[in-house]
């Protein structure tokens, strides 16, 4: 006899998550693309009702450009840009705005219908924390942009990296409630490697992931195209320049692609060597195995030919959605592990 992994099976309510997590991932492809075409600063103030729709008129849109063009970004890096160019950057941002709060009504509407015929029994605290958490999302996002408006040319990638980890945090709890009320899977795995394993499996691709926010925060995707070196060498003779030497963390660019190359090999290793270990125990959390260990394959794959081509933007949005995908699978995984 295995034992039960899901509390009561609620279908309507798994495919109200499951909306919700399909959102977020779309949020966070646009906000990679917002981040790799610098266009995270071209709104500068948080209303409302203007990520609700962009500017209408002439005048909404030379208001709104005139709001940019004190930013430091504009003095330094963009003084001279054409309008057309500058609502090309804004509508970037704006989408990532709107979609924020479209997955604030998809979440919050269907709540209150669910809370009020009692189909949340058994989950409501969870669900509660994953509204609180994408309720915090929000001022997240904005501490972020806040910190590059004035003073410097983009927003700290420290910040870009706590707001990403929420958006996964937030993906990671929306797709196991999901999965929990689709009744998936309705028992746990008896075989296969001990579940402690397989949590750090997640634990190391949520830190890959912290680091490619720094990459992308900081620009480091671009600035070393040779692969397997790093600038020609295996260790960057640059490494730790940087003084105080933490902030070779998140500002030495050859220190923070090397990080990131690093742990993304660790994860592919353990990844390949547990998916084995899953694969010939068998059982319920056999798919799950082979789903992390095949999209680890091509997660490296695609992580290499992003470095060769100079990081454009397509090849990095695959890479990033190649990310979203890893994690749904690795998530799946561990709730899908041996209990104890």
């Amino acid at each position: 006899m295995q034992p039960s992994l899901t509390s009561q099976r609620d279908p309507l309510v798994g495919a109200w998550l499951l909306a919700v997590c399909v959102l977020v991932a779309c949020m966070v492809l646009v906000g990679g693309a917002t981040r790799l075409t610098d266009s995270g600063l071209s709104i500068t103030e948080w209303d409302f009702a203007k990520h609700f729709v962009p500017p209408l008129t002439a005048e909404g849109w030379r208001d709104e450009f005139a709001l940019y063009q004190r930013t430091t970004e504009y003095q330094l890096q963009n003084r001279g840009m054409a309008l057309d160019e500058f609502q090309f950057i804004y509508l970037w941002e704006w989408g990532h705005r709107f979609l924020g709060q479209i997955v604030g009504l998809v979440f919050m509407l269907p709540f209150l219908v669910f809370l009020a015929t009692g189909r949340l029994k058994g989950r409501l605290w969870p669900i509660v924390l994953l509204g609180a958490m994408g309720g915090l999302q929000g001022f997240v996002g904005w501490w972020m942009v806040t910190s590059g408006l004035y003073g410097r040319l983009d927003v700290s990638s420290v910040r870009l990296a706590v707001h990403l980890g929420m958006a996964f945090a937030i993906l990671g709890l929306g797709f196991w409630l999901a999965m929990g009320a689709f009744g998936r899977p309705s028992v746990r795995s008896l075989s296969g490697p001990n579940h402690v394993l397989i949590w750090g499996l997640v634990a190391l691709l949520y830190v890959q992931i912290l680091l490619g926010a720094l990459v992308a925060g900081s620009d480091a995707g671009r600035a070393y195209g040779d692969w397997p070196t790093v600038g020609g060498e295996w260790l960057p003779s640059n490494y730790d320049e940087f003084t105080p030497g933490w902030t070779n963390l998140t500002e030495n660019l050859a220190a923070v692609q090397f990080h990131h190359r690093l742990v993304g090999y660790l994860y592919f290793g353990a990844a390949l060597g547990l998916g084995w270990l899953g694969l010939r125990a068998g059982g319920p959390a056999r798919p799950a195995a082979l789903a992390t260990a095949g999209l680890a394959v091509l997660q490296v794959v695609l992580g290499v030919t992003t470095i060769l081509l100079g990081a454009p933007l397509w090849i990095s949005l695959v890479h990033q959605a190649g990310a979203l995908a890893l994690w749904l699978a690795t998530v799946w995984w561990a709730r899908t592990a041996r209990a104890a």
